[in-house]
């Protein structure tokens, strides 16, 4: 092949080069914009797990919370109710007792027994006398005793149903309560099971992103082969011109050292005076003088 085919011949090689080099670069160019959006969702997809487990964390707090709240809940429910039983026994005892009332108040009662406690302390009397009213007093003091348990009982209900009060209106804040935070912790758990699905849909199209992005590497591979053949190819071809212009500089620089050798001969036989180079050319010859 001559050289000027061989230029021919690089020329083509160099145009197929740069249109495979800019379909390179192409391909380049959108595996890094794939590498890229993969990337970017990689940091979202990460935002969202650590929100989800923020989020999760602050669910079973929750839970937590209402579990502790409906057992105290549960707790003063049990409480009322043991009130109510108590209002229901005291009650049951005071209808009882109410058939034993005196017919008599207690004030009265106790009015007679002060003035006949008066009447053994200030008033000189017999034995018998003495004893019927000791007697009276004991029966009076009976009598009073059903007056004080009746006054004990009602005001152990009234004090009982006041409790009984307090701990409904606390079950009732309790069950508020407990309602408003399992609300929390179900909207808590709604919004962490939207982040987890956002991140899973993030994870498939950053899987997609990935897998272009390999499919794009992968395209580009058979063009950097063909560029590193072409590449080699015109190396090749640039190699042989390099050593077909070697070979004519030796063939030239051989014809000319052969002409000038001649010439210095016939000067050396005519007795003609020698140039240095001349002289030199003919003294590698070992030819120093005329023969």
């Amino acid at each position: 092949m001559t050289e000027r085919k061989k230029n021919e011949v690089i020329a083509e090689l160099n145009d197929k080069l740069s249109a495979l080099k800019d379909q390179e670069n192409t391909l380049a160019d959108e595996a890094r914009k794939f590498a890229m959006k993969r990337d970017e969702l990689h940091v979202r997809i990460r935002s969202l797990r650590d929100e989800a487990i923020r989020l999760r964390s602050q669910r079973d707090e929750l839970n937590s919370q209402v579990k502790e709240l409906k057992q105290r809940r549960n707790e003063v429910r049990a409480e009322t109710r043991d009130r109510l039983e108590e209002i229901k026994k005291l009650g049951e005892e005071n209808k009882v007792l109410a058939k034993k009332k005196p017919s008599r108040s207690h004030e009265a009662l106790q009015k007679e027994v002060d003035s006949i406690d008066w009447t053994i302390q200030t008033t000189s009397l017999t034995l018998q006398e003495d004893k019927e009213l000791v007697e009276k007093v004991k029966q009076l003091e009976m009598q009073l005793s059903i007056h004080k348990k009746i006054e004990q009982i009602a005001k152990r209900i009234a004090q009982a149903r006041t409790e009984a009060k307090e701990m409904k209106a606390e079950s009732e804040q309790l069950h508020r309560q407990l309602t408003d935070e399992a609300q929390k912790s179900q909207e808590t758990h709604r919004k962490m099971l939207e982040k987890t699905e956002e991140s899973k849909t993030l994870k498939t199209e950053a899987d997609n992103a990935h897998k272009q992005f390999l499919e794009a590497k992968k395209t580009t591979e058979p063009i950097i082969e063909e560029i590193r053949a072409l590449l080699d190819r015109i190396r090749q071809l640039k190699g042989e011109m390099r050593e077909e212009a070697q070979k004519e500089r030796k063939e030239n620089e051989d014809a000319l050292r052969e002409s000038l050798e001649t010439k210095a001969k016939e000067k050396l036989k005519r007795g003609e005076k020698l140039t240095w180079e001349e002289f030199q050319l003919l003294a590698e010859k070992g030819i120093t003088e005329q023969g």
